[in-house]
């Protein structure tokens, strides 16, 4: 530095102290400028004061030589010191030729530069505000400083603002939130540390309301609650923790919208080995869980991003259960948001809808009362929900468009785990419910999952499976919306029904049904395509028909009524050209028949055919039981056509017995001795009046070759009483009472003529497969 330069009102002993090597030598100089400033200050002499400030600055503090920098920075402290309260007039001139030296590269220097900032803060405490986000963004490099002195040093001067700031009520807060956003994606581990603490500090303030401004750093507080530091991360979970509290305190000004998806990104890891992700997620669903309940309908529009994130979260295990129970309560109380309010069009929510029927209101307290226990079994039952104003209400729209493009997604992913494919499909169920008519125009792209869901290897999924497709299939919503349906299914979920409309029942034309049956009268449109699919998926998957067919085919009769099954199965297996198929459903569905507790109301409705509707439902029957002989016989004892039983065994003779078919004779005798055909057995003893049955029995018992089933109905029968024996009093004989004849409008000589057309068909068929076969049938060698 030129030392014969006029540096006045500062004296050449001043500069060349200033300008030593030594810090004592530049202390007394430093010492000197201080009682020179505060003559001027005497005189009110601001001039002067500035221009020794100025050659301080330029010609000292951003000298290239470093001795010089080190002076000026001591004489820049010095003014400050002896300005004191009036220190503020000159605040910019002192403070940022000390905030350059912050990138000075020697280390020494940074600490002399934090040093004087430290006393020029000191002095000035409150009127350093205006200046506050240069001093934040000059600390927060500091905080990162290799330097453990320069450190040390700004850790003091970082003490010193914060109490500054605390005791302050002018801190401007709108222009430090950007300042706050920039730094907070720093990766430095110390400089993050800095807003932690900044941030606390700024949120224990009293008359700072740091919570407006949230959703400008929420999600940087997350990323930083990933950081490898523990102390870091407990930091910031502390200051999380404060912030959910004021939302618990204060909702209703709470910007939950717009950090909604802020929340739904940081739900979902993508790294599920990293602990920290797993704490970033456990903490963004316990957010999303409180803001769903506190918020109430203000989320529905982001519920598909929720549920983006809430869902996959349900299958994971007991490592992750706090998470899983966090998603399982933002999941229920989020169900329960959707109200049948978010089924009217924009339009029709002004005004005022007729109120739903008893059925509706049935099921959707039954809705309720399932999300509340629930929601009582993962430990969240009395919710309070913030309601918005009614007309914050009405703007609220539920993002259903969204919601089933979630949805269905889940379903078609193969590694969803099981909660998750049930919570999707009550999710369904729920919004069919809820919102059945703006549902069911998403129905046909959904129908086709629902049905393939049905191979599900869990019961459970399987059975909620089933309640999302009775719902549509019963649903009023339903009698408008499916008429392209079919069009919309691939033709491999069709079954291929000859045309042709016999007896009021729909002909299927290639894929496309053109009616009803008749025998729904309760459902809607999709029922009995759904019908019609579900036994294509049993004709292409046999596996799910010997597996699961049973229980699904249970579970619809429990759902839909079993006639309302039986019959349009029956209507549909009438038509199938698939004769192999559909002799093996008809067996099964005639196993269900007769052992299925769930068929008990079925079984005594048919047991008596003293109505129209009765013989009209065994009739139908019949036509399809015709695929299976001894089903066939098996149905005509079930409603007690003894005679008839006994006509259809006479034709057994004509038949091609093969041993599955004395297999299917040795279980019907089985089910003779059980509990279903206790009546029968007991009719046994009325020997006058039943010889048809007697007979029938006596037919199977020539059909079957000497095995454990024949020595069966052999005893049985051999415990028939002599009807003379039997007879108290003597009366004249009555003719044998035929049944049918009280049975209304049944014509079974066109039955047994139906019975002989579908058998020769079978045999055709039969006759046609041992043609292309290399191996001989497997009939009874005899």
């Amino acid at each position: 530095m030129n030392t014969e330069k006029d540096f006045s009102p500062l004296t050449p002993n001043i500069v060349r102290a200033l300008n030593d090597k030594l810090y004592e030598k530049r202390k007394v100089a430093a010492l000197e400028i201080e009682k020179l400033v505060r003559e001027f200050v005497a005189q009110n002499n601001s001039a002067q004061i500035r221009h020794v400030i100025q050659i301080l600055a330029s010609e000292f503090a951003l000298s290239q030589h470093p001795h010089s920098r080190k002076g000026g920075l001591i004489g820049l402290a010095a003014c400050s010191i002896a300005l004191g309260k009036d220190s503020g007039l000159y605040l910019k001139e002192l403070i940022d030729p000390v905030l350059t030296c912050f990138n000075d590269s020697d280390s020494r220097l940074r600490y002399y530069a934090c040093e004087a900032l430290y006393n020029i803060v000191k002095v000035a405490r409150g009127a350093v505000l205006p200046h506050f986000n240069v001093l934040f963004d000059g600390l927060s490099k500091l905080a990162a400083d290799p330097d453990p002195n320069v450190k040390s040093g700004s850790e003091l001067l970082d003490r010193l603002l914060k109490d500054i700031v605390t005791e302050s009520n002018k801190f401007d807060l709108v222009a430090f939130v950007p300042l706050l956003r920039e730094r907070i994606y720093s990766n430095n581990q110390y400089a993050r540390q800095f807003i932690i603490s900044w941030i606390h500090v700024l949120e224990s303030v009293p008359d700072i309301n740091l919570l407006d401004y949230l959703p400008e750093f929420l999600d940087g507080l997350f990323q930083i609650l990933g950081d490898s530091s523990k102390e870091i991360r407990r930091m910031c979970e502390v200051v999380l923790g404060e912030f959910l509290k004021e939302i618990k305190k204060n909702p209703s000004s709470v910007k939950f919208a717009e950090m909604a998806n802020i929340l739904v990104i940081h739900c979902q890891v993508s790294d599920e080995s990293k602990s920290t992700n797993d704490l970033i997620q456990l903490t963004s669903m316990t957010w999303m869980r409180e803001f769903i309940q506190l918020a109430g309908r203000v989320v529905l529009p982001y519920s598909s991003g929720i549920l983006t994130a809430v869902l996959p979260c349900l299958s994971y295990d007991d490592r992750k259960k706090s998470t899983k129970e966090a998603a399982n309560a933002c999941n229920h109380s989020l169900m329960k948001l959707v109200t049948p309010e978010d089924d009217e069009d924009d339009e029709e929510s002004l005004t005022k809808t007729s109120p739903p029927s008893e059925e509706t209101l049935k099921k959707e307290g039954d809705l309720n009362d399932s999300l509340n226990e629930s929601q009582e079994s993962v430990g969240f039952s009395n919710i309070s929900f913030f309601t918005p104003a009614s007309s914050d209400r009405s703007a609220v729209t539920l993002d259903l468009d969204g919601i089933v493009q979630v949805l269905d997604r889940h379903l078609h992913d193969s590694s969803t785990g099981m909660m998750t494919r049930i919570a999707v499909l009550k999710w369904l169920y729920h919004l069919y419910i809820k919102t059945p008519r703006k549902m069911f125009k998403h129905t046909d792209s959904l129908f086709p999952m629902l049905l393939k869901t049905l191979s599900d290897e869990s019961d459970e999924v399987i059975l909620k499976d089933l309640e999302v497709l009775a719902e549509i299939a019963s649903s009023p919503a339903g009698q408008t919306d499916a008429s392209g349906l079919c069009e919309s299914l691939d033709n491999k979920t069709e079954l291929h029904i000859p045309g042709g409309v016999k007896d009021g029942q729909p002909a299927v034309v290639g894929s496309k049904v053109t009616d009803l049956s008749p025998s729904t009268p309760s459902m809607n449109s999709y029922f009995y395509k759904f019908m019609i699919n579900l036994l294509k998926r049993f004709s292409l998957e046999r596996k799910l028909l010997d597996v699961r067919g049973a229980f699904i085919i249970r579970q619809l009769c429990l759902l839909l009524h079993a006639e309302n099954i039986f019959h349009s199965m029956a209507d549909i297996l009438l038509k199938e050209e698939d004769l192999k198929f559909a002799s093996t459903m008809v067996q099964t569905l005639n196993t269900i028949l007769l052992t299925s507790a769930e068929l008990f109301q079925l079984r005594n409705q048919l047991k008596d055919l003293r109505t129209q509707e009765s013989c009209a439902l065994f009739c139908c029957l019949y036509r399809s039981w015709c695929h299976n002989p001894v089903a066939t016989v098996s149905l005509c004892f079930l409603t007690q056509n003894y005679q008839h039983a006994y006509d259809l065994i006479q034709k057994f003779g004509d038949l091609e017995v093969t041993v599955d078919f004395l297999m299917e004779v040795d279980k019907l005798v089985q089910l003779i001795e059980s509990p279903i055909f206790t009546y029968l057995r007991l009719q046994l003893l009325d020997v006058e009046h039943n010889p048809y049955l007697i007979k029938a029995l006596y037919g199977l018992l020539m059909l079957l070759p000497q095995s454990q089933a024949f020595q069966l109905l052999s005893h049985r029968l051999s415990c028939v009483p002599n009807p003379e024996l039997m007879r108290t009093v003597e009366v004249p004989k009555a003719p044998v009472k035929d049944k049918r004849l009280a049975q209304p409008h049944i014509d079974y000589g066109e039955l047994l003529q139906h019975f002989d057309r579908v058998q020769s068909k079978h045999l055709e068929v039969r006759h046609q497969r041992a043609g292309r076969s290399e191996h001989p049938d497997r009939k009874l060698m005899l």
